[in-house]
């Protein structure tokens, strides 16, 4: 998962296997979404590589990204992705976004508030049955 600036900038993410750097990742995505919008109003909303599917929303000059395996339903993909994004809005105020100064450390203790959305699926399955 990861939650990108409007400029690019990778504010947040959760990663369990780093195989690309998240701020090349951060600005591609962007330069994506921007030539997408070119040709449709709305821009991505997901794309699929290989196994993977990736989900995205947008809201307040922020893209919020989820990355999945394709076999899990896009529909429970995109109900957590709202739901951290959702969190994301309440606990960083509009006022708070609008003076960011690019300082992503700002948003450094996100991961602790939506922890269960991030859990490894596994993991979620072993709590559900514990």
């Amino acid at each position: 998962m990861w939650i990108v600036s409007e400029g690019g900038i990778v504010v947040f993410s959760r990663v369990y296997e780093k195989t690309l750097d998240e701020q090349l990742f951060g600005a591609l995505l962007t330069a994506l979404n921007s030539f997408a919008e070119e040709i449709a109003q709305e821009g991505l909303s997901n794309f699929e590589l290989s196994n993977m599917r990736f989900t995205i929303l947008k809201k307040a000059d922020f893209i919020f990204i989820a990355n999945s395996d394709k076999k899990i339903k896009p529909k429970r993909v995109l109900q957590e992705l709202r739901a951290v994004m959702d969190k994301f809005f309440t606990l960083y105020s509009k006022e708070t976004i609008d003076n960011w100064d690019n300082d992503v450390s700002l948003f450094s203790n996100f991961a602790k508030e939506i922890e269960d959305s991030l859990d490894d699926p596994i993991k979620k399955m072993e709590k559900a049955f514990w």
